[in-house]
């Protein structure tokens, strides 16, 4: 069902079963796979893990200090009876929304699954766990550190970077907005961007791999929810297995901060988020520079 995105009754006449036991069996063993592989393959990072996504940012994509790239994903579904507008989106379609943090070798590292998708992307976001940690600070992040080759500016946030349906703060990084910008200005977009496109590559690469996100998914939302988080864990499974196979342990401290959240603490100012792209905008036109970046 994963793989062809194939009706359940089209399931049910090639394998010579019953509907009713597709639709028994199709929840059960995409649970199953989330059960048993998420603790190995998409464990809530620790902070020597952020810190080893952010050193392949720099290596791989030229952004330091990048914990990871983040987007969402509309996933298509038949509307839900009496769910009114909810799940319908600014395409006209109605979906749920795939909320993912990507490394810089397209391997998910927090998916939140299950938003509306008449939400925005930044109020999925503020809606997640993985968002209320990040604006409470309980993400284990590394500390501050100076940029490379750049001490004078001072220590800096880990960030992650998106796009501009974000919010900027302290930890997320967003474009500038508006088409006629200064030449700094435009560097960093393009920096930014160079980065950010990781994880619209991821989403392709899964979409590609799993052909139920290219038709209409006719199951109950919290179905869908379930399928997104399989084919999401077997595609850490099937990347990190052709790479270098290797157990991770599970990280359970990490872990116990985004699922079970109590207040958090107000989000950091506007004016420290400035300061910090600021600081990201002049070293990307001075030590951080690259050849092909724009140079008008």
């Amino acid at each position: 069902y994963l793989a062809t995105g194939d009706s359940f009754r089209t399931i049910a006449s090639s394998f010579r079963v019953g509907v009713s036991t597709v639709c028994k069996i199709v929840p059960d063993v995409v649970t199953a796979i989330w059960d048993c592989l998420v603790e190995e393959f998409m464990a809530v990072p620790s902070t020597d893990e952020w810190r080893s996504i952010a050193e392949g940012f720099e290596e791989r994509w030229n952004f330091p200090l990048c914990c990871g790239a983040l987007d969402g994903k509309h996933v298509l579904i038949k509307a839900p009876p009496n769910t009114g507008s909810q799940f319908h989106n600014y395409k006209g379609t109605f979906s749920l929304v795939l909320l993912a943090v990507v490394d810089a070798r397209y391997c998910f590292w927090v998916i939140d699954v299950g938003g509306y998708g008449r939400t925005s992307d930044g109020g999925t976001l503020a809606n997640s766990a993985f968002g209320q940690a990040l604006r409470g600070g309980t993400l284990h992040l590394p500390p501050d550190r100076h940029l490379p080759g750049a001490d004078h500016r001072g220590p800096q946030p880990h960030v992650f970077v998106a796009d501009e349906a974000f919010p900027l703060r302290k930890n997320l990084m967003r474009p500038f907005p508006g088409r006629t910008l200064p030449r700094e200005r435009r560097v960093f977009n393009y920096r930014l961007s160079r980065a950010r496109l990781v994880v619209e590559n991821a989403f392709g690469i899964l979409s590609s791999q799993w052909r139920m996100y290219h038709r209409l998914i006719e199951v109950q939302p919290d179905v869908v929810e379930r399928c997104v988080k399989a084919t999401c864990v077997l595609h850490n499974f099937m990347r990190r297995s052709a790479e270098a196979p290797a157990v991770r342990g599970a990280v359970q401290a990490p872990e116990d901060s985004l699922q079970s959240l109590g207040r958090v603490a107000a989000n950091n100012s506007a004016r420290e988020a400035i300061r910090v792209r600021d600081s990201f905008m002049a070293y990307f036109s001075a030590e951080g520079a690259v050849p092909w970046q724009p140079t008008e």
